[in-house]
């Protein structure tokens, strides 16, 4: 499949001037569901990638191809740009490289790489983040290692809440200096800090936990152009799945079930309508 098209309307997208909300899916359906919709971009995190393929908390214990596996499976089935969470590289320096080409292959648009200090370490008792130097050399592996230029790597810090807003400054100029595309900053955000990064960096910034509430006309005037707003369709979807089975264990009627999508929809979302053309172009 040909993904430059994506990245190339991903990267419009974070060189406009609004501040976008991107839509978090997990699977082909949920990307679907976004794309049709008309969410601009769609988020895949690492800790919804731990949940939807482990079951497991975000620990780290995910790894690198079972995330390239399911990325791609989302991005094959539709045309929806998808920027992803790709942690720390899953590694050091040589790791953001492989890490790099997995995802560039599953097609995605863009993807984070972090400098916090992951796995946890032996009695870690709060997150830590690698030194600057590291954390450039990271950015620097993971721009040289894509071979598509339209693919959009974003250094990601969560200095501003573990360390000082200062730190969180400092990392962003060095890593905007080392060449990324834009800057992602997960947790820790105020309106001084904010104001300071304005002055100081020219990339395209997006924003994690915290922020959001600032408003996205506040958010776009500080350049600020991706915004998560959490991932709540997960954790609808797992509780929509509970109430199902367990009314179903609890003896009612399957036709009398509440919040099961009509056909009309699944047949839309799984594409029926062009599974039955080629079943009569190619079958018959």
């Amino acid at each position: 499949m040909h993904w430059t098209d994506r990245r190339e309307r991903y990267r419009a997208a974070i060189a406009g001037d609004t501040c976008l909300h991107p839509g978090s899916v997990f699977d082909p359906i949920s990307a679907r569901i976004a794309e049709e919709l008309g969410f601009e971009i769609g988020m895949f995190a690492g800790s919804i990638g731990s949940f939807t393929v482990l079951g497991a908390p975000d620990l780290i214990v995910l790894t690198l191809t079972e995330f390239a596996e399911q990325a791609y499976r989302i991005n094959r089935a539709g045309k929806l740009p998808l920027m992803v969470d790709a942690d720390h590289g899953y590694g050091n320096a040589l790791n953001v490289i492989r890490t790099v080409q997995e995802l560039e292959t599953a097609g995605v648009a863009g993807m984070t790489i972090e400098d916090t200090i992951l796995p946890r370490t032996f009695r870690e008792t709060k997150p830590g983040l690698l030194s600057i130097e590291e954390g450039v050399g990271k950015m620097r592996a993971a721009l040289d290692a894509r071979e598509d230029k339209a693919l959009v790597v974003i250094g990601r810090t969560s200095a501003a809440a573990l360390t000082s807003p200062e730190d969180a400054l400092a990392r962003a100029k060095a890593y905007e200096k080392a060449g990324v595309d834009a800057l992602f900053f997960a947790g820790g955000v105020t309106k001084p800090f904010l104001e300071a990064l304005r002055a100081e960096v020219r990339v395209p910034i997006m924003l994690g936990g915290g922020g959001a509430e600032l408003g996205r006309e506040y958010l776009s005037s500080m350049g600020v152009r991706v915004a998560l707003q959490g991932h709540q369709p997960f954790s609808a979807a797992v509780q929509a799945v509970y109430a199902t089975l367990k009314a179903l264990r609890d003896g009612v009627d399957p036709k009398d079930l509440q919040g099961v999508a009509p056909g009309a929809t699944m047949a839309r979302l799984t594409r029926e309508g062009d599974y039955k053309s080629w079943t009569e172009r190619f079958l018959q």
